[in-house]
């Protein structure tokens, strides 16, 4: 494999065109992108296809993978929703006067160069690079294998409309497919400043583990549902199927139900409908097992440890049954990654405890977790979900890609 060094020296030069973008620039440049991205739409799924065929149908990431017009024009519906977003850039976040006269004041100003490494979802191509154009960054994208040619062509759109707008093309640059290429990015600290990994347990502990770049991690989500015994049960089963079944190839969907034992022989079998539709696996604690048997649910294995705390990322769940509030909390304390946490309840101190005491980035009260993206909390768009605590937590967007900047005047001022 070849170096990529001189490609990430070409994007460390072009993000100073970037930064010199008006708000107005950047907001008309996303907005053409926008109409490339539907005039263009049966090029893109024409490439798409070509990953789609590599992906074996038992792959849970196919979902992931999968463009289609509905999901193309929901892609440029995104890119007009960032290009309206206020700019972060060069606002003043404080401005004083301080000793012998000189006024100070602090900017929010763009990271410079950001890293992402994703897997097999291409629209974060596009999601990324409108959010640090919109910022006033570069960016330096490693996409997957599975959607290598799904990303060379969405990629190959942004060039087009960044010359447009006399932007280098290097300003958003697609990596080599090649896996060895993480680790030229993970020490490339002259050229990235930042490095987001958005993907797999795997994928975020490695970059974690080896980046000398430093890192914000993204993605990996074991979401549960607590469904407590004053629980409106038909709404808990419904939350908890549409936290499964929906779309459960994405981070924030369900991967633990845990069951008050005052109301798991009632609760239980209620999913079962829902669950059978969808064909959904359930790894079972003992005493769930027991009460899923007798109703003769189909797809049901014993639970081993190691199911609780599993990120499944396809049609499977482990199901628990606890005694109250403080058996549920410490299990998710135990296995939860900090992604988003579900309480079903109609007991307010029950809810006032657990949005307060569960350590996540996302808590939810009688609604499912499948609410946590950028695009719902009116981000417009996001990197990703950020479970950790320093500089970004919950979805990762447009506000949190600046750092700050103390700029300060004088008039021939000197301290001794």
């Amino acid at each position: 494999m070849n170096t990529v060094t001189p490609l990430l020296q070409e994007t460390k030069s072009a993000s100073a065109s970037v930064r010199r973008l008006s708000s107005e620039q950047k907001t008309a440049l996303l907005n053409r992108l926008a109409d490339v991205v539907v005039e263009n739409a049966t090029a893109i799924l024409a490439e798409n296809q070509k990953d789609l065929d590599a992906m074996p149908d038992t792959d849970p990431k196919k979902d992931r993978l999968l463009l289609n017009e509905k999901r193309i024009n929901d892609l440029a519906e995104s890119l007009r929703t960032v290009a309206q977003l206020p700019d972060p850039n060069g606002e003043v976040l404080l401005e004083r006067t301080i000793e012998q006269g000189l006024q100070l004041r602090k900017l929010a100003v763009p990271l410079g160069v950001v890293g992402v490494i994703y897997e097999s979802r291409p629209n974060v191509t596009l999601d990324v690079a409108s959010l640090c154009l919109r910022s006033g960054n570069a960016c330096v994208l490693k996409g997957g294998k599975e959607a290598h040619y799904s990303n060379l062509a969405l990629v190959g759109l942004i060039h087009q409309v960044l010359a447009e707008f006399d932007v280098p093309e290097a300003a958003v640059s697609l990596m080599p497919p090649d896996r060895a290429v993480v680790n030229e990015l993970l020490t490339a600290t002259r050229y990235i400043d930042i490095i987001i990994p958005r993907g797999s347990d795997s994928l975020i502990q490695y970059v974690r583990q080896n980046s000398l770049v430093p890192t914000i991690e993204t993605g990996a989500g074991v979401c549960h549902t607590y469904v407590e015994k004053t629980a409106d049960l038909e709404k808990a089963r419904d939350i908890v199927v549409n936290a499964k079944v929906s779309r459960p190839s994405v981070c924030n969907s369900l991967d633990g139900v845990l069951v008050d034992r005052a109301v798991a022989a009632e609760f239980l079998p209620m999913l079962v409908d829902g669950f059978t539709k969808w064909n959904v696996e359930v790894f079972a604690d003992e005493e769930a097992f027991d009460i899923l048997s007798s109703v003769k649910y189909p797809m049901l294995q014993r639970a081993q440890l190691s199911d609780f705390g599993r990120e499944f990322l396809d049609y499977k769940c482990a199901i628990k049954v606890i005694d109250g509030l403080d058996d549920a909390l410490s299990h998710i304390q135990t296995y939860s990654s900090r992604h988003s946490e579900a309480v079903i309840s109609r007991d307010s101190d029950v809810i006032d405890r657990f949005l307060s005491e569960v350590d996540a980035a996302a808590v939810y009260a009688n609604a499912s977790t499948r609410f946590t993206d950028g695009g719902v909390f009116g981000l417009g768009a996001e990197i990703g979900i950020s479970t950790q605590k320093l500089h970004a937590r919950g979805p990762f967007a447009l506000e949190k890609l600046v750092t700050e900047k103390w700029v300060v005047t004088g008039d021939g001022q000197v301290r001794w």
